[in-house]
C-alpha cells in the first residue's frame, strides 16, 4: 500500500453526494405576529424578519420536506397571510410537503400560519384555534379632560380619525369596525376551509374564536395528529437529517437594543406595544 493509500485509509470516509442523507428543514415561527418590532418585546413574526429563514429552508438541494415550528398567540392578519402565501408559493415551486407543528400556542394568526402546512400536528396540551378577529385600544379622552388638555385635529375627509383614542367613541365608528372585523373573519374562515377542507368536523362552531387543546383540535379536524417534530419526522422520514432554520437577528436586536430611542413618544409606543404583546400571551396562561 502506498503512503497516499495509507493516509487516505486513515481519513474519515466522505460520503458521495448520492449517499448524503435527505434533509427536513424546520423554520421557527415564534412570537406575536406584527409588522413592527420592539426592543422591549419578545420575539415577533413578520414577513420581513422571517422570509430569509423561509427561503433558506426551501433552498436545500437535499430537501424532502419543510417543517414549521409555530408558537404564536396571533397578531396582524395581513402579516399572517403574507407569510402563509410565501410558504405555499415555495412549497409548490419546490414540490415538497410542509408539516406544521403547534407548540404551546397556535391561535388566531398562529393557526393561520399552521394552515400553510399540508399537515398539522400538535401536542395534546397545545392550545389551538381562536379563528376570529380582535382589535383593542385605549380611550384616553378622559385623561386629557382631567389634565385640562385640549387636542386639536384638522382633517380633509370626515372619516380620517375614526376611533381616535383621544376622542369620545362614536357608535357609527364602532359599527364600521364591526364590519371590518366581519370581512376579515370571512377571509380567515375561507383560508381555513380551503386548507383543511373535508377534514373539518361539523356540529361545532369552529369559527367562533374558541380555543381548544391539541387533543380536542384533532377530534375537530383542526389538526391531523398528536406528536412532536422529532417523533413525527423520525417516523415519516427515518433517514432524514433535521435542520433548524431561525430568522437572523442583528447584533443589537439580540441584545435588545435595536431601535431604542430616548424620545418620549417612541418610548410610550414601545411600552404600549410590550403591554399588548404581554396581554396576547397572557390570554393563554403564558
Amino acid at each position: 500500500m502506498s503512503v497516499t493509500d495509507k493516509i487516505a485509509a486513515r481519513l474519515p470516509r466522505v460520503m458521495d453526494r448520492g449517499e448524503r442523507p435527505p434533509v427536513v428543514a424546520a423554520v421557527r415561527l415564534h412570537g406575536v405576529i406584527t409588522p413592527q418590532s420592539s426592543p422591549v418585546a419578545r420575539n415577533t413574526i413578520s414577513l420581513q424578519n422571517v422570509e430569509s429563514a423561509i427561503n433558506r429552508a426551501f433552498d436545500n438541494e437535499r430537501l424532502i420536506a419543510v417543517a414549521l415550528l409555530i408558537n404564536s398567540p396571533g397578531g396582524a392578519p395581513t402579516q399572517s397571510a403574507l407569510i402563509a402565501e410565501r410558504i405555499r408559493e415555495l412549497a409548490t415551486k419546490k414540490h415538497v410537503p410542509v408539516l406544521a407543528f403547534c407548540e404551546d400556542v397556535a391561535a388566531s394568526g398562529g393557526y393561520w400560519l399552521a394552515c400553510a402546512g399540508d399537515e398539522i400536528y400538535a401536542h395534546g396540551t397545545s392550545l389551538v384555534g381562536s379563528i376570529g378577529v380582535v382589535s383593542a385600544g385605549f380611550g384616553l379622552n378622559g385623561l386629557l379632560d382631567k389634565a385640562g388638555v385640549e387636542r386639536r385635529v384638522y382633517t380633509a375627509g370626515e372619516n380620517k380619525v375614526r376611533l381616535d383614542p383621544f376622542q369620545r367613541e362614536k357608535p357609527e365608528d364602532v359599527e364600521w369596525l364591526k364590519g371590518l372585523h366581519a370581512d376579515l373573519h370571512e377571509q380567515f374562515k375561507a383560508w381555513v376551509t380551503e386548507r383543511r377542507g373535508a377534514k373539518l368536523q361539523t356540529g361545532e362552531d369552529l369559527f367562533s374564536g374558541e380555543v381548544w387543546t391539541g387533543s380536542r383540535a384533532q377530534q375537530l379536524g383542526l389538526v391531523d395528529g398528536i406528536g412532536t417534530i422529532r417523533s413525527v419526522i423520525t417516523k415519516r422520514f427515518p433517514d432524514a437529517e433535521l435542520t433548524i432554520v431561525e430568522p437572523r437577528k442583528p447584533l443589537l436586536a439580540k441584545l435588545g437594543l435595536a431601535g431604542a430611542s430616548t424620545r418620549s413618544g417612541d418610548l410610550v409606543a414601545q411600552v404600549l406595544a410590550s403591554v399588548e404583546e404581554r396581554a396576547r400571551w397572557s390570554r393563554f396562561g403564558l
